[in-house]
């Protein structure tokens, strides 16, 4: 008897990839042969993302695409547009089930249950009820994995559907974590890279800290290297930066949310820091690591934000010199307040703030990373092999690339770094 496939199409947050290559072990486990994407299969998952128009419109084109490809296959829907907007999904030809994320970790359970293709059946609740958490980590990378802590946010910022889509903060015990961070130092990952909705609010439900659960991480014996994938500016305390400074595990890497250096459209957007404590929290890590990553995340074109406005955010920028801006245009989400804000603006507009910030980038992650020609620092190589080269980064987070070895991947290396080419990327020889 041939084996079912099932196929996953995982769009948006690391948080979404750690909670499909759960999902996709526990079918694994049940005889399912996972099958590549763009291959045909008798099931196909697609966990989605609603962080902006754009994704929910990908959302909709891939289940299309995947009905046309695969007529006869059941079509699973999951994650945080299906949370949001489950009839919506259900009247899309070819789906069979959507379920909200209270109900992800029955998909299993749900697909076993259909007897064929028909009326779309609707798992969900709302907001208030999404109370479970699904324990979760990804485990497809030989080098790397995501382990997931938190979900939730209680914030509420005036842009954000994600405490709609979520629900309130929540996470996992600290023993829980540890437990997971084990099972993948014995599947052989080296890096774990810590992730949430709001990440740095871990505990909520548990009456634990966060710097909690980093120490009892930074204890399990397997795991070289440690990441926190994104932190409030306001929740990145003291404690973390000390610990992470003193912690040979815990990388000088940190992806901190900004939106705007304007403090009027930091207010209108209901975020819970100013610019002059957001600086704070940058002077308070290079004080302890000069060397470190800095990622930033902002918003173009917010309703109000005027050329004053956006004029503030890149002398902010520019003066605060991160490694790397991850840039947004905003997109307008139905049920925010930020819907019935005065002050729209035109894309036209907002596409040319956000190319300014991307030409701001450019400069910067060249500067940061050609500050390493000539040192030496330590690399983790990954798999991935691309005109005879393969490719890993330093702690800080710098992308290196030398001859591959196949005998060096997944392996941390001493390595000289040389020349930066156009990407960005620093020639690696390695020492030992």
């Amino acid at each position: 008897m041939q084996q079912r496939r099932v196929s996953f199409h995982t769009l948006g947050c690391k948080l979404n990839f750690s909670e499909s290559s759960t999902l996709a072990r526990e079918f694994e486990q049940g005889g399912f042969v996972r099958v590549a994407p763009e291959a045909e299969a008798d099931i196909c998952v697609v966990n989605t993302c609603s962080v902006t128009e754009h994704a929910d419109k990908k959302c909709r084109n891939l289940i299309r695409k995947l009905h046309r490809r695969n007529p006869g296959a059941i079509i699973a829907v999951t994650g945080c547009y299906a949370q949001l907007k489950p009839e919506d999904i259900a009247a899309i030809d070819g789906v069979d089930i959507v379920l909200g994320n209270n109900d992800k970790g029955d998909l299993y359970k749900r697909v076993l249950e259909l007897t064929g293709k028909g009326r779309a059946r609707v798992y969900s609740c709302d907001t208030d009820s999404l109370t479970r958490f699904f324990a979760a980590f990804s485990s497809g990378d030989r080098t790397r994995a995501f382990l997931k802590v938190q979900d939730g946010c209680d914030y509420c910022c005036a842009y954000c559907t994600i405490h709609y889509a979520r629900g309130a903060s929540r996470n996992l015990p600290v023993a829980d974590a540890v437990a997971e961070a084990r099972q993948i130092a014995a599947a052989g990952q080296k890096e774990i890279v810590i992730t949430g909705v709001n990440t740095g609010d871990f505990g909520r439900t548990t009456g634990e800290k966060f710097i909690d659960l980093l120490r009892a991480l930074d204890a399990v014996e397997g795991i070289e290297r440690y990441r926190i994938s994104s932190i409030e500016p306001n929740l990145l305390t003291d404690d973390i930066v000390e610990f992470c400074a003193a912690s040979p595990k815990f990388q000088h890497h940190f992806h901190i949310p900004l939106q705007s250096g304007s403090d009027r459209i930091l207010g209108l957007m209901r975020r819970r820091y100013t610019t002059a404590r957001f600086a704070g929290r940058i002077e308070a890590v290079r004080r302890l690591m000069p060397d470190a990553f800095i990622g930033i995340d902002v918003i173009v074109g917010f309703p109000g934000e005027t050329e004053a406005d956006f004029g503030e955010t890149y002398a902010f920028l520019e003066r605060t010199a991160p490694a790397f801006l991850h840039i947004f245009p905003f997109s307008e989400r139905p049920g925010t307040p930020a819907v019935a804000l005065p002050g729209k603006v035109q894309p036209a507009v907002a596409a040319r703030r956000g190319a300014e910030l991307e030409a701001l980038c450019e400069r910067l992650h060249g500067t940061f990373c050609a500050k390493a020609v000539g040192t030496e620092d330590r690399v983790l190589f990954e798999s991935t092999r691309r005109g005879g080269m393969m490719f890993g980064f330093t702690g800080n987070y710098r992308r290196v690339k030398a001859p591959y070895d196949r005998a060096r991947v997944n392996t941390v290396c001493r390595v000289r770094l040389g020349a930066m080419d156009e990407s960005h990327d620093l020639a690696g020889e390695i020492l030992d």
